[in-house]
């Protein structure tokens, strides 16, 4: 019989599917996408290359990892810190997401994945907005698989903005709970992360799902984003594979 974990009801699921006796399938990975601007640098050639780099890369990645029985893919390209950062590289972060949702969503809508933006839209251009909305309108149907693009994201202004929804919507203090605040997160439907992957070396969330990563397992990578590869997913799966979810039991 193969390995099955159990599903708290917390939302986190390890009845995780299985492909042979000892590979689990999360349910749902989170990827940090970091290190493109280093290995650019390493590469002697400009940011917005490195960046370019790490969006082929990304592609790889998301569609290797819902080939592999994931359900829901998360990624954390842009945060609610990204802005602070040089503007001709913050306007070409946003090209990119645009390209993405515009000149490459038909691969989305052939693999049959569905595109959820999860984030803040406050401050984004309004060519950004109708890309983010149309993409999620034209895939909405589809069940292959889920991307979660984390993009204008932060953990803590989630779980602030889900606490002013609660009080918006006339809950009591004593009705704000874990299950009513979940209820009001960014496409609360998405279940909480399995595993969290970092690239570059980097050993922190850096307020990456703050909710939903509560009793992820967390894999840091040795290398940056653009070198990810369908390889590294296999080995994240089985890496995966050899935790123990004990969620706080023994």
């Amino acid at each position: 019989m193969g390995a099955v974990a159990l599903q708290p009801k917390n939302g986190y699921n390890s009845k995780a599917m299985t492909t042979t006796e000892s590979t689990v399938i999360p349910t749902h990975v989170g990827y940090i996408v970091d290190g493109n601007r280093r290995w650019a640098r390493q590469q002697g050639i400009p940011n917005y290359e490195g960046h370019l780099a790490g969006y082929n890369a990304l592609k790889d990645v998301i569609y290797a990892t819902i080939n592999e029985g994931v359900q829901y893919v998360s990624v954390y390209t842009f945060s609610t810190e990204n802005w602070k950062r040089a503007q001709e590289e913050v306007s070409y972060l946003l090209q990119l997401t645009v390209r993405l949702l515009q000149a490459d969503l038909h691969e989305l809508i052939e693999r049959g994945i569905r595109f959820r933006h999860l984030g803040s839209r406050e401050g984004l251009p309004d060519k950004v907005l109708k890309a983010l909305d149309n993409a999620e309108e034209k895939t909405k149907d589809l069940t292959a698989g889920t991307l979660c693009a984390c993009f204008n994201y932060g953990g803590h202004r989630e779980i602030v903005e889900a606490t002013r929804r609660a009080i918006e919507d006339g809950l009591a203090p004593d009705e704000i709970t874990e299950e009513t605040l979940a209820a009001r997160l960014y496409a609360p439907d998405v279940p909480a992360i399995d595993v969290v992957v970092r690239s570059s070396g980097e050993k922190r969330l850096s307020n990456f799902m703050l909710w939903r990563s509560a009793y992820s397992e967390l894999i840091f990578l040795d290398k940056f984003w653009p070198d990810m590869t369908a390889a590294d997913v296999t080995a994240i799966i089985k890496e995966y594979s050899k935790r123990n979810r004990r969620f706080g039991g023994n």
